[in-house]
């Protein structure tokens, strides 16, 4: 919901309407969301975006062992959701490694059958189950997010960019060490209230969307907006200037709605299928509805 027309900001700018129309100029958008009449068509375009956003995140270096996961509701069953499986690389995953899960944890046939992460299913079966508002999360263990998450405070104003994360971020505190407990998932779900983004303190970063496109897109520029802070906060000699409230809140607001957050993010993710020539896609052979 947009904010009222007369809504101006220190200079005098309107706020206007969200959307990815405000930086297209010259024709509509070439990257708006798709929408489907067919819910398995559906899930297929979803299984190859996160596919493609753990390629992408393979490539930025966000890979850190076993740990690291993307999960995705499932447009069939929104009850249930899709998760990365156990010990698979993020460069090797394709579409149809994905695996489906309930929220019980239990294996679901029309997936891949392989076990996944522990804890991955406990912070992310909480979010799903709390936000409905979500169709997607991501969290990596990222250098920067590490680093910046020590701090446990969130990011501040100091830039475009970070601009996009006001009011938009939470910071979880009560770290409980590895969460393959269930209520450190609820926990983490609880302190993100509303935000789609998330420092896990002493741990990293998480992000949501209601594609993956734009939880994705708001990882890499998180993890961009850490490593950022941390240099900003390096040079102790400058006093760093914040952007005052009214144009972050303006910033944010013709940039951070899901529409422009999902066509932010695909550069990235067509480079990356020029890159893998669509390995990572959908092979209409595995394709089983039911």
């Amino acid at each position: 919901m947009s904010p009222s027309a007369n809504l101006l900001t220190g200079k005098g700018y309107d706020f206007g309407t969200q959307g990815a129309h405000n930086i297209a100029k010259g024709g509509t958008h070439p990257h708006l969301i798709p929408q489907y009449n067919d819910q398995f068509q559906e899930r297929k375009w979803r299984l190859e975006h996160a596919a493609g956003a753990f390629r992408v995140f393979a490539r930025l270096g966000y890979s850190e062992g076993e740990a690291g996961h993307i999960s995705i509701r499932d447009p069939v069953d929104p009850s249930t959701f899709f998760i990365n499986p156990l010990g698979l690389h993020f460069a090797m995953i394709e579409a149809k490694d994905m695996v489906h899960v309930d929220e019980k944890g239990t294996i679901l046939p029309d997936g891949n059958q392989a076990p996944i992460n522990a804890a991955g299913f406990a912070i992310h079966s909480a979010l799903q189950k709390a936000r409905p508002d979500i169709n997607a999360a991501c969290h990596t263990h990222s250098v920067y997010g590490k680093a910046y998450s020590t701090f446990g405070r969130p990011l501040e104003m100091i830039n475009q960019d970070a601009c996009i994360f006001y009011n938009n971020q939470a910071v979880f505190k009560n770290f409980g060490g590895v969460a393959i407990e269930g209520d450190e998932g609820r926990e983490i779900a609880e302190a993100a209230a509303g935000a789609r983004t998330v420092i896990l303190q002493n741990h990293g970063l998480l992000t949501m969307g209601s594609t993956v496109d734009e939880a994705a897109y708001l990882f890499t520029l998180m993890e961009k907006s850490c490593q950022v802070q941390l240099l900003a906060n390096a040079n102790v000699k400058e006093e760093k200037i914040i952007i005052p409230d009214d144009v972050a809140a303006y910033s944010a607001f013709v940039t951070n709605d899901p529409e422009t957050m999902y066509a932010s993010f695909q550069p990235e993710f067509g480079y990356q299928r020029r890159l893998d020539k669509d390995e990572f896609m959908w092979k209409e052979d595995k394709i089983e509805e039911k």
